[in-house]
């Protein structure tokens, strides 16, 4: 990781949310993790809620956290594949105003390594709505550690050189 020498990393108020049909607060070991990640990385948690796998419950939760100039980003864990009722994409990507194509292409870059040709069946996305930054994993814990270890979390640093997504999430403060 690069770092600049002299600048201290801004705290994020980041919300998590578990996407899934099963995961209880009990068991979803995917959203906790990304609370401890995001805690040891000095941010906080400013909500975390599990819904189900549903398009409109999805937008309904993430539309309040958008709107909400307290939540500066969102990471989401769970919907990101292939079967029936997996909708994250589809609830997500319309209230994008910008896509982070990126993501995506470097999440599956990362996977491939660990879980080889499987990593064509995530549909990891993100993007920004209202200056909110808003990640989309699958929903193993293992996947959401390759996330965040591999991307978000320096891209969520103010420190990290040459570029991260502080400032562009900070307009908000400054803006509104």
């Amino acid at each position: 990781m690069v770092k600049a020498a002299d600048s201290e990393t801004q705290a994020l108020e980041v919300a998590v949310l578990t996407v899934s049909d099963t995961r209880t607060e009990e068991n979803d070991t995917s959203g906790q993790y990304l609370g401890e990640a995001l805690r040891g990385a000095g941010h906080r948690v400013a909500d975390h809620q599990i819904v189900k796998d549903d398009v409109y419950q999805i937008r309904a939760v993430l539309s309040a956290w958008i709107a909400d100039p307290g939540v500066d980003a969102v990471l989401m864990t769970g919907g990101t594949g292939f079967s029936g009722r997996d909708s994250t994409p589809e609830a997500v990507a319309p209230l994008f105003d910008k896509e982070i194509e990126g993501f995506g292409e470097v999440f599956r870059a990362l996977s491939l390594q660990e879980i080889g040709s499987s990593t064509v069946q995530s549909r990891a996305l993100g993007g920004f709505a209202n200056n909110t930054v808003i990640f989309c994993m699958p929903g193993s814990t293992g996947a959401c550690r390759t996330a965040w270890e591999g991307i978000i979390r320096d891209q969520l640093d103010s420190s990290y050189r040459p570029c991260n997504f502080v400032g562009v999430i900070r307009v908000r403060d400054e803006g509104h």
